[in-house]
């Protein structure tokens, strides 16, 4: 029988190396009831999940635009942070309009829905800066214009607390660290490795990169393949189908790959056909939380024994505290949650204790750790 889990928030207890330098920002004096002293809010700051709070401490009393402008809108990951971010901003009774845009994966157009929400007068931004550095200028822009801007997960560089609010994200060198050292160990130390990515140049996958070569660095018996091909994650774009195509071109160059780390769970699906259809055993594979990805498991361990996943959280619940920074940098209120999430292996097939979940009544799709009810994941996937 499938094991049954809470759908609650996985709790993350490990220790790690900051993302960003601790300092003081100015706290938001362009907010709508900001004093002349603008609080002084720390960036950086280290911690849990547990460590979230309830947003009706930042709401504030007066009228508020706020807006998420997602980098690429087009996966299930996407949809559910989206659908997280407008329940959170829902909540507070003073915010009149929750606006959303996709830029999808065109850093140009990115930089036009920037302009076009502080335009229309929008307070507080969240945003999957998918562009990186490409994008400070217009982010600089918009803090000038009063706007408070809160990156997650793909931080775009600059000055956290100066160019913008901060940025919310997990520990990223320690997220890849921690599955490519689980997925090593799994695969006994020697062999083949590959990492994929998001597409090309996203500083995301570029940090979980990092994370992948130092636990290679301790294990001179594996090859990184990825060091092959430009020494830069594999390209899928974050998505199944492109991942499967992808991942049957590298099967018929390399022949042999014995582990996979991806920063993507539900774009793994698709890799994960990829050997079925050529016949190639199934590797270790470890990325972020998916039920597809945990119901695939079931399917094929009893007939493909190589076949071991453990998956982190795809904590798509940063958009919760990135909103509350926002908010509270606007209102001048103080805000001492963390911007950077320290996380765990969540789901391990080799641990009795923590062995996939998958869920046949939700959608392959659906993703168990985001905190979305099973009522809310159905809605969202249209079940």
């Amino acid at each position: 029988m499938v094991p049954q889990r809470t759908l609650a928030f996985a709790a993350v207890i490990a220790s790690a190396t900051l993302l960003f330098a601790a300092c003081s920002s100015d706290g938001g004096s362009a907010g709508g009831s900001a004093s002349a002293d603008a609080v002084a809010n720390q960036v950086g700051i280290e911690g849990v999940q547990a460590d979230i709070v309830d947003i009706s401490e930042f709401c504030g009393d007066e009228p508020i635009k706020v807006a998420f402008a997602d980098g690429f809108g087009g996966n299930s990951w996407r949809k559910t942070t989206r659908a997280i971010f407008e329940a959170e901003a829902a909540k507070c009774d003073n915010i009149t309009d929750i606006l959303y845009t996709d830029a999808q994966a065109d850093t140009q157009k990115a930089i036009s829905d920037i302009n076009s929400l502080v335009a229309q007068g929008v307070n507080v931004i969240v945003s999957f800066t998918d562009g990186g550095e490409a994008l400070l200028p217009t982010i600089r822009q918009a803090t000038e214009a009063g706007v408070k801007f809160v990156p997650i997960i793909a931080c775009p560089g600059g000055e956290p607390g100066v160019d913008y609010v901060d940025c919310v994200s997990e520990n990223v060198d320690t997220y890849g660290y921690g599955l490519a050292k689980w997925t090593i160990d799994q695969m006994g130390g020697e062999g083949n490795l590959i990492m994929t990515g998001g597409q090309a140049g996203n500083p995301y996958s570029a940090a979980v990169y990092a994370g992948v070569k130092r636990a290679i660095e301790e294990n001179p018996g594996v090859t990184l393949l990825n060091e092959d091909m430009g020494d830069v994650p594999v390209d899928t774009g974050w998505e199944p189908g492109k991942t499967k195509q992808v991942m049957a071109g590298l099967i018929t160059k390399y022949g042999e790959i014995d582990g996979v780390v991806a920063d993507y769970g539900g774009g793994s699906v698709g890799g994960v056909e990829a050997f079925v259809e050529a016949g190639k055993p199934l590797p270790v594979w470890s990325a972020n939380d998916s039920n597809q990805f945990a119901c695939l498991w079931y399917q094929y361990k009893d007939t493909q024994p190589s076949f071991q996943i453990a998956t982190m959280s795809s904590r798509n619940w940063v958009a919760i505290p990135a909103l509350h920074k926002g908010l509270a940098a606007y209102n001048n209120l103080p805000n001492d949650e963390p911007s950077i999430y320290n996380l765990e292996i969540i789901e391990d097939s080799t641990d009795p204790d923590k062995q996939p979940v998958c869920e046949p009544d939700l959608p392959n799709d659906a993703i168990l750790s985001s905190g979305l009810s099973v009522d809310q994941l159905k809605e969202l996937f249209n079940q």
